[in-house]
């Protein structure tokens, strides 16, 4: 095709390079099940290792891992504590209710990060009318925030906090990566702060499926149950395991490309006046508010021209970048934009 489809929808959207695929052919393969699958062990070390962490869970979804990860720190009737745009809260059905009888307290960060100020009132006391304050969740990037992120000078101190008052801290790390790659943070010193890591494979990294639960050895254990009795527990998953693996070594550095992509699209959508206001960009997440109150209007419109995104509100739309968009599909995208 002269003019492929732009699909800046999700960074989930991706398919699997040759070499990727290759690495998912060749993969050792066994039942995971019984713990016999060689490959998925590999990824769940090797990101275990990466992040200073005993023991790693691959799971189908990043959902998977933060639902367990929830369910492993919390008991019916406690509390998790976390930002009203959190994708715990807002995008996994109700899960805390569903699957641990927990309740939210919603904080309204900045572009939804939190900080120790906002997070230590409302943790709740001791009190027979209140549940127990017992689970802290950040996200990293913040997905609803336009992809802005934590540093690990932000996160110490929200770390300390949780420790003085008895609080786990779990980290729902859906582009964590982009996080890394933006920050300069090493991934080694994340483990020290979170009692739980979700690692997502599938969306800046080019995976077809699947994350990983990063935790203490007990942790993971417990999290292993909580896997089957959720209908995760996959047989030859080692095919793909092997993509993840194949990821991490091949496109972590060039996570930079989509965040250069993203800046430029945002440059384009600030000279347009159909757009009102572009969220400030860190990573590969454009979010920007059009100037009419129709941004489905305006979704049409770009689909028109090859363009497809979506809508995050009435009146938000988002475009995310990733691997299947070269240099040159991006030219060609601000060109759409810039007249439309």
């Amino acid at each position: 095709m002269n003019n492929p489809i732009l699909d800046f929808r999700s960074d989930t959207v991706t398919k699997p390079s040759p070499g990727m695929l290759e690495a998912m052919m060749m993969a050792k393969v066994g039942d995971d099940v019984f713990g016999e699958d060689e490959t998925v062990h590999a990824l769940e070390k090797k990101l275990a290792a990466t992040f200073n962490k005993e023991a790693g869970l691959f799971c189908p979804s990043g959902t998977m891992t933060n639902q367990i990860g929830i369910k492993c720190f919390t008991q019916p009737m406690d509390e998790v504590i976390c930002d009203q745009t959190a994708h715990v809260y807002r995008y996994e059905i109700g899960g805390i209710a569903y699957h641990s009888g927990a309740s939210v307290r919603l904080l309204y960060g900045e572009r939804g990060i939190l900080t120790p100020e906002l997070i230590e009132p409302e943790i709740n006391e001791d009190n027979i009318h209140y549940p127990n304050s017992s689970l802290v969740v950040l996200e990293n990037t913040v997905n609803k925030g336009g992809g802005s992120c934590y540093t690990l000078a932000q996160i110490a101190p929200i770390h300390h906090l949780c420790n003085i008052k008895g609080l786990k801290l779990h980290l729902d790390g859906a582009r964590i990566f982009n996080a890394l790659v933006a920050t300069g943070d090493k991934a080694a010193d994340y483990g020290q702060y979170f009692d739980g890591i979700s690692v997502c494979l599938s969306k800046g990294l080019g995976a077809p499926v699947g994350s990983v639960l990063l935790g203490s050895k007990e942790t993971i254990s417990k999290a292993r149950k909580i896997r089957k009795a959720f209908g995760g527990g996959m047989r030859q998953a080692g095919f793909l395991a092997a993509a993840g693996i194949y990821a991490l070594d091949n496109h972590v550095t060039r996570l930079k490309d989509d965040h250069a992509h993203a800046k430029a699209l945002a440059q384009a959508l600030s000279q347009t006046k159909y757009v009102k206001s572009v969220l400030p960009v860190e990573t590969n997440i454009v979010v920007f508010e059009v100037a009419d109150g129709q941004a489905q209007k305006i979704v049409h419109h770009l689909k028109e021209k090859g363009l497809l995104c979506n809508t995050t509100s009435s009146n938000t739309i988002r475009l995310v970048t990733h691997l299947d968009l070269s240099a040159a599909m991006i030219d060609r995208a601000i060109e759409i934009i810039l007249h439309l």
